[in-house]
């Protein structure tokens, strides 16, 4: 009986054992082996709206997708306090680790950057990196800051800083000097200091060096996985882009003086249409941008001025002095449009003087043009009849008719003139002209 049944048995028994491994295996396996993931922005330019709005978002994506945390690759000279002060905020209260990484080699953690840097779960540089100089400035209207002031967001600064310092565990204590008097260190420095927590020369090694490590979270401790981890790049998005590139004060100055040419031949043009509209596109793009940067406005009206010189100089007669005016205030408003000691928020001298050049050829070209058109002599009316030249079509003396410039004209001359004597008109009476002989 044995024998007959068996081969009825195994055949059934293999289908059982085939169905059960193609539909309960990979379940647990997936679960056990799920792959950890890492998303990874990139932050290298000066810190403003735009990129604390980039960050924010990328915190909250991280969080939405599930990753096991988010990496923000960090190389920035520093920038405003407030979009700083945004980001850390965004850091500090993330539901997930927020690893920084001033990366790559050459690359820094200046002023601002140093606040991002300390405010993260895990601060990390590569070699070749350095961090610091986080001194506060005074920036915007009016200029500097009088002493009380500058001590006051000195204070304000050092007890912000000591404060997100003692929270991660970090040296408060060389914080402060970075605060107090703007020290930067090279990141080997700054890991002997624990002032970050490590030392990576790649994005793979720092994902190696984390491993296991914890975290304190709002909701409560977190172990990271890194092992065999994804890392996915989150790119900025087109409007974010474009908002980053107008919050480049270089940016927003050409298109400072982009506008106001164009809406100057606009108004001295109406109806080209061409000229006013990108005039307006451009001026309300660089209000835009200024409104994210260290504005002074007393620079915006000198270069308002400076144009309102230029247009005057072709109403009054100034010999020039009106537009020597023009290009001093133009000069001058340009130096102090972005009142920002950070060198990353202040004009290039590369973009400052071929503008300041190009503009005031611009409107010394437009200048002449105009002057030379006022002292051209009139080609319409009695005044355009004067010193034209033609032909006697008839004799000429008291009367008689002559051909100028395509038309026939009634004549007179002081002396009897031959039929198609050449002549020159002298004055003009009515319809008559009075007009002499070309001698040859």
């Amino acid at each position: 009986m044995s024998k007959r049944c068996s081969p009825m048995i195994r055949p059934s028994a293999l289908l059982a054992v085939l169905f059960s491994c193609f539909f309960s295996g990979p379940v647990p396996l997936s679960a056990a082996e799920k792959v950890p993931v890492f998303e990874v922005i990139t932050v290298d330019a000066a810190i403003t709206p735009p990129i604390a709005e980039y960050v924010q978002q990328g915190i909250d994506g991280a969080a939405k997708s599930g990753a096991e945390g988010l990496i923000i690759r960090l190389d920035t000279p520093g920038g405003l306090d407030l979009a700083m002060r945004d980001i850390a905020k965004g850091i500090l209260n993330a539901p997930l680790p927020v690893i920084v990484y001033v990366a790559p080699s050459g690359a820094r953690a200046a002023s601002a950057g140093l606040i991002i840097a300390i405010s993260a779960h895990i601060a990390a540089m590569a070699p070749g990196t350095n961090i610091g100089a986080a001194h506060p400035v005074g920036i915007g209207i009016g200029g500097g800051m009088d002493k009380t002031m500058s001590e006051k967001v000195e204070n304000d600064a050092v007890a912000y800083v000591r404060g997100i310092a003692a929270q991660r565990e970090r040296n408060a204590d060389w914080v402060e000097k970075a605060v107090r008097k703007s020290e930067s260190i090279p990141a080997e420095e700054a890991l002997r200091l624990k002032v970050i927590d490590l030392v990576a020369s790649d994005t793979e090694a720092l994902l190696r060096q984390i491993e296991g490590r914890e975290v304190s979270l709002a909701g409560g401790k977190k172990t990271l996985r890194t092992k065999g981890a994804v890392l996915r790049e989150m790119k900025m998005g087109t409007g974010q882009r474009v908002l980053a590139a107008l919050s480049d004060p270089n940016i927003a100055y050409i298109l400072l003086l982009v506008g106001l040419a164009g809406l100057y031949f606009e108004f001295s043009n109406p109806g080209a249409i061409l000229p006013g509209v990108i005039g307006g596109i451009s001026l309300i793009m660089a209000f835009f941008a200024m409104q994210t940067l260290p504005v002074n406005y007393a620079g915006i009206a000198l270069i308002l001025f400076a144009i309102i010189l230029f247009i005057a100089e072709i109403k009054v007669i100034s010999h020039g002095l009106l537009s020597v005016g023009g290009i001093v205030s133009l000069v001058i408003g340009s130096l102090m449009l972005f009142d920002a000691p950070d060198p990353s928020l202040r004009l290039s001298w590369w973009v400052l003087v071929p503008a300041v050049v190009v503009t005031s050829l611009f409107f010394l070209a437009v200048i002449g043009l105009a002057l030379k058109s006022q002292l051209r002599p009139k080609q319409g009316g009695p005044e355009g009849m004067i010193g034209q030249e033609g032909k006697t079509v008839t004799e000429v003396f008291k009367e008689g008719r002559v051909l100028i410039l395509g038309e026939y004209w009634e004549a007179q001359s002081d002396h009897p003139l031959a039929l198609g004597t050449r002549v020159r008109v002298i004055g003009v009476k009515n319809l008559s002209l009075k007009v002499e002989p070309i001698e040859n």
